[in-house]
């Protein structure tokens, strides 16, 4: 029996483009958006950022839960504690136990639609 095909969401996303450092210092200086008057250009513009962002947020959640899951694999004579990778990453022990089951999950090919 052939495994179904998993659907994903993937946002295609504006691109992410690097403030220069000299902008960077001017806290009203946000991806050039204070320099769009069009209020439906800035509605655009602004809306691609939000969903770029949000795609690049749980595109390295993914990331993260992998990267746990690795580290606590126990066939890795390095292998990490759960409490250990908790603080590492600034997460507490319970979330950290958590993400090191979406790891494995999503490195089985098997994490839970939408997640």
């Amino acid at each position: 029996m052939a495994e179904p095909e998993r659907t994903e969401r993937r946002l295609r996303p504006a691109q992410l483009l690097f403030e220069p450092s000299e902008t960077v210092t001017d806290p009203e200086h946000f991806f050039d958006l204070e320099s769009i008057d069009d209020p439906r250009e800035l509605l655009v513009r602004a809306t691609e950022l939000t969903l770029a962002f949000r795609a690049a947020q749980e595109r390295a959640v993914e990331f993260q839960a992998v990267a746990a899951a690795q580290l606590a694999d126990p066939r890795r004579f390095d292998r990490l504690s759960a409490a250990a990778i908790a603080e590492q990453a600034e997460w507490t022990e319970d979330y950290a136990r958590k993400m090191i089951e979406f790891g494995e999950s999503l490195l089985r090919g098997t994490a839970p639609e939408g997640a």
